[in-house]
């Protein structure tokens, strides 16, 4: 999965190839997306007491598209104090505006905010499933047809996380480990000194973990199988309860995590997708209009039956996370 996805012919690294022409995320689908996160850095910076620079760092940046529109939205009173700095494995887009720096890996400290939307989700996972006696045991794969086979059993560390987090009690059972994941939130969150750190991924909870997995591939707009050849996204969702406690160890002071679906951080943050009073359309058709069009893509981030069923984990670093998510 590491290879086929951040090797040199990986699906992220590999040259003309956009990630955005293979699946829709909120950023992608929305510019009221950057529009909650502009709201949400602005509150921020305020809890901070206006600190310079503030640091917004998006791991997994894609081609920019979020950071982009965020230079675009800040204010004058932040833009001039504002860092952006984008992590990706891929080069650096042609067009993407001077003043946001690209870096292959993370800063090691900074005063801000750690963005992290849909990539957890593509941190590398092993695979595991019950076999018919009852034993977990890691599935290999071949990077050509995607044909599986079963492997040892899972031991150490992964099967300390399975039991913990998924436990696998039936044959034909299947489960992520999320272990790396929870390796990777908490090395970004360690990064943060004082400010926050925001995931925003699919993910479930011990509660309602899915029997049968959720790895799985996209390709040109389309759900494949997850072949790890290199020309397909592949990608499963996240244990966001075991990603949560990882985030809370790491942080300086240990702040409890906040996790909420995507449909209450915006709500929280203005964002309802409320359909503007009809009476606006004879006192200000034009306004209206435009009204009506903003709570149509609001309301596509906010499906409970889609995007609005996203997580939202903010682990706070020496704030009081209410300054952030009062109503």
């Amino acid at each position: 999965m590491a290879a086929a996805l951040y090797g040199p012919d990986g699906f992220f690294t590999r040259p003309g190839n956009a990630p955005a022409h293979h699946f829709r995320t909120s950023v992608l689908a929305s510019a009221w997306f950057t529009e909650a996160v502009t709201r949400l850095v602005l509150r921020l910076d305020t809890a901070l007491g206006h600190p310079d620079p503030l640091v917004v760092m998006d791991i997994g940046a894609g081609r920019g598209e979020l950071l982009t529109g965020l230079a675009a939205r800040t204010p004058a009173g932040l833009s001039d104090r504002l860092r952006l700095v984008a992590v990706e494995r891929a080069a650096r887009p042609d067009q993407l505006p001077e003043r946001i720096e690209w870096r292959s890996t993370p800063l090691s400290r900074l005063t801000g905010l750690v963005l992290a939307t849909e990539w957890l989700d593509n941190v590398p996972v092993e695979v595991a499933e019950v076999d018919p006696a009852g034993v977990a045991r890691y599935q290999l794969v071949d990077p050509v047809t995607g044909g599986e086979q079963p492997g040892p059993p899972v031991t150490g560390p992964d099967a300390d996380w399975l039991a913990r987090w998924w436990p696998l009690t039936a044959p034909g059972q299947r489960a992520e480990i999320g272990r790396t994941r929870d390796e990777a939130w908490a090395a970004a969150v360690a990064t943060v000194t004082h400010g926050a750190a925001l995931a925003v991924d699919y993910g479930h909870t011990r509660s309602h973990r899915p029997q049968g997995g959720t790895l799985t591939g996209f390709r040109a707009g389309r759900q494949v199988p997850p072949v790890p050849d290199g020309h397909c996204d592949l990608t499963a969702h996240v244990a966001i309860d075991a990603v949560a406690v990882a985030g809370e160890v790491a942080a300086t002071g240990g702040a409890a995590a906040i996790t909420l679906t995507q449909r209450e951080a915006l709500a929280r943050l203005g964002l309802t997708g409320a359909r503007p009073p009809l009476a606006q359309a004879g006192a200000d058709p034009a306004g209206y209009l435009t009204a009506l069009a903003a709570a149509s893509q609001i309301a596509e981030l906010t499906d409970p039956a889609g995007l609005g069923s996203h997580y939202w984990l903010l682990q706070p670093v020496g704030i009081d996370p209410m300054a952030l998510w009062q109503a």
